[in-house]
C-alpha cells in the first residue's frame, strides 16, 4: 500500500509517497508567497496553501497505481492562526508562527494573568508567536475579524478540513496555541475563558495516528483516488519531523535545521523546566516532548549567501572557512525576535568581533556557529533537568551541510547522527499514515523498522574544547545587548 505524507512549510508544500516497506517513491515541491505586511509581521494566504497542495497532490499520483494510495497525513508550520467564518471561509491572511506583532498580548499573558496560571493551565507560557496571542492581537486590533469566527484552526489542519470536511487537529499542534492543556491532552476552558475564545470554536482534538476522516468525493475525483483513502490528524512539524527521524519512545533527541531550528526531546513523562524556557507539548506518538525553538536557523544562512553575499553557491562559501573554534567574529542568529531560551521578540540579529582583517569566511563561518550556539542554549536547559542526551539525529535543510554538522556536533559536545531520508516532517507525515491505517501497531514500531541511521559525525576532543571556551563568550553577548535591542524597537 501507499502512503501520502504532506510538510506543510513556510515557503513551500511538500508532498512524500511512501509504500509500507519506507521506500520512498517521489517527492513533490510546490512553492507560495510569504507576505510582510509591516516589519516583524508575517503573513500567508491558506488558499495558496490548498491549492499548491492539490496541485502537489496531482503530480505526485500521476504515474502511481492510485487503488493502493490508503492514507494521507501532515506535518505542518506551528501555531499559525486561519480562522473560519461561519461559511468556514478564511476571514484574514493566516498569521504565521515567525510573526511578531504580539509583543503586547504577550506581556499581557505573561505578566497580568501570569506565567505561573499560564503554566498550570497549559504546561507553558506565552511566546508572541503563539496562537492564544495572536488571537487576541485579532480581537483588539480586527473586532469585526474576531466577532465572525466560527473556526479557529492551525495551517496543516486547514488542508485537512479542506480534504475531508472535518475540522480537526492534533495532539502536538494544539499544544503550541496555549489553548491547551498539554499534561492532560484537552482543550483548556481557563485559557478559552481568558481568550474569549468558546469551546465550539476549536477543533475536534485527536491523537496524531488517529483517522480524522476520509477523503471528500469531490476531491478523490479530482485526484483520481478512493473516496475511502484515510486522512489522518498528523503533528506538528517538528513533532512529525522527529517520527521521521525516529525521534519517539524515552529520551531522543533530534536537531531540525529548518527555516526555523529545533532541539526535539521526547520524554514518556510530562515535564516542565523551571522557567518555561523550553516547549512542553504533547508527542506524535502518544507521549510527550520538550522542545527549544529558535525562529531563525538555515534562514539565517540563507538570508546571508542570497541577500547579503548574492550567491546561491553556499558550498563554495563553506569551503573557504578555515579554524574552527577559532573565530572571532560572533553572530546572535535572531532575525525575528527569538523564542527559546530568551522569548524576546525584540531581539535582533548581531554581528560582533570584527576587525580589519576579518574575511568573508569569518563571517560566513559566525552565521552558522551562531545557529549551533543558540541550539546549545536550549540544549543546557534540558540538561539541567537532569536529562541524559548522549547523541542526536539531525534534519532539516541546513543538515545537508558536512560543515555545519561537524560544528553542531563540537558545539553540542555528542555525536549528531543522520539518517537515510533527509525528508523529516512528510516523512514523519507519511508514517503516521501507515499507522492510522493499521500497518503498524504504534509510532514507535514504525519509526523503528522504517527510519535507518546513514551516518555520524562525532565529536573532537580539542575542537570541542574550543567551541566550549567560544559558548562561553557568546551566550554573555544576548544579556548585554537585550536593553540596546528593546531601545531600537521602541523607537521604530
Amino acid at each position: 500500500m501507499l502512503y501520502i505524507g504532506v510538510d506543510l512549510g513556510t515557503s513551500a508544500v511538500k508532498l512524500l509517497l511512501m509504500d509500507e516497506k519506507g521506500t520512498i517513491h517521489r517527492v513533490v515541491s510546490k512553492e507560495y508567497p510569504l507576505f510582510f505586511p509591516q516589519p516583524g509581521w508575517s503573513e500567508q494566504r491558506p488558499e495558496d496553501w490548498f491549492s499548491q497542495t492539490m496541485a502537489g497532490l496531482k503530480e505526485l499520483v500521476a504515474d502511481c497505481d492510485r487503488s493502493q494510495v490508503e492514507g494521507i497525513s501532515f506535518g505542518g508550520q506551528m501555531h499559525g492562526l486561519v480562522i473560519l467564518d461561519e461559511k468556514d471561509q478564511v476571514i484574514r491572511p493566516a498569521i504565521l508562527w515567525n510573526d511578531g506583532r504580539t509583543g503586547e498580548e504577550t506581556d499581557y499573558l505573561n505578566q497580568v494573568i501570569g506565567k505561573e496560571k499560564l503554566s498550570e493551565y497549559t504546561g507553558n507560557i506565552a511566546f508572541a508567536g503563539f496562537t492564544a496571542p495572536k488571537l487576541l492581537w485579532v480581537k483588539k486590533h480586527e473586532p469585526e475579524h474576531f466577532a465572525a469566527i466560527k473556526k479557529i484552526m492551525l495551517p496543516k489542519d486547514y488542508l485537512a478540513y479542506r480534504l475531508s470536511g472535518v475540522h480537526c487537529t492534533d495532539v502536538s499542534d494544539a499544544s503550541g496555541m496555549l489553548l491547551f492543556d498539554v499534561k492532560n491532552r484537552c482543550w483548556s476552558e481557563e485559557m478559552c475563558r481568558i481568550c474569549g475564545v468558546r469551546m465550539d470554536q476549536l477543533a475536534k482534538v485527536y491523537e496524531s495516528y488517529e483517522v480524522v476522516g476520509t477523503l471528500l468525493p469531490q476531491i478523490a475525483e479530482e485526484l483520481g483516488l478512493s473516496e475511502n483513502v484515510k486522512v489522518i490528524a498528523g503533528a506538528g512539524d517538528n513533532a512529525a519531523a522527529a517520527v521521521g527521524t525516529g525521534t519517539v519512545g524515552d529520551g531522543k533527541c533530534n536537531i531540525s535545521l529548518g527555516t526555523s531550528g529545533t532541539i526535539f526531546i521526547s520524554s514518556r513523562e510530562f515535564c516542565v523546566d523551571a522557567h518555561n524556557a523550553l516547549h512542553a507539548f504533547a508527542h506524535a506518538d502518544g507521549s510527550w516532548h520538550l522542545m527549544g525553538c529558535m525562529l531563525s536557523a538555515a534562514s539565517c544562512n540563507k538570508w546571508w549567501m542570497d541577500d547579503i553575499l548574492g550567491t546561491s553557491d553556499y558550498a563554495a562559501e563553506q569551503a573557504a572557512i578555515g579554524g574552527l573554534g577559532e573565530n572571532h567574529v560572533f553572530f546572535l542568529p535572531y532575525l525575528m525576535g527569538e523564542r527559546s531560551p530568551h522569548n524576546n521578540p525584540n531581539a535582533r540579529g548581531t554581528f560582533i568581533g570584527m576587525t580589519m582583517d576579518t574575511t568573508r569566511a569569518d563571517m560566513t563561518q559566525a552565521v552558522l556557529e551562531g545557529v549551533a550556539f543558540a541550539l546549545r542554549d536550549s540544549f543546557e536547559v534540558a540538561k539541567s533537568l537532569g536529562l541524559k542526551i548522549e547523541k542526536t539525529r539531525i534534519c532539516g535543510g541546513g543538515a545537508k551541510s558536512p560543515l555545519w554538522r561537524k560544528i553542531m556536533a563540537n558545539v553540542l559536545g555528542i555525536p549528531v547522527e543522520q539518517i537515510e531520508s533527509e525528508e523529516g516532517p512528510g516523512l514523519g507525515g507519511a508514517i503516521l499514515a501507515a499507522v492510522g491505517c493499521g500497518a503498524f501497531a504504534s509510532v514507535e514500531e514504525a519509526a523503528q523498522k522504517l527510519v535507518k541511521a546513514a551516518g555520524i559525525e562525532e565529536p573532537e576532543a580539542e575542537l570541542a574544547k574550543k567551541y566550549e571556551a567560544r559558548y562561553q563568550q557568546f551566550k554573555q553577548i544576548y544579556p548585554a545587548c537585550r536593553q540596546l535591542f528593546d531601545q531600537i524597537i521602541f523607537q521604530d
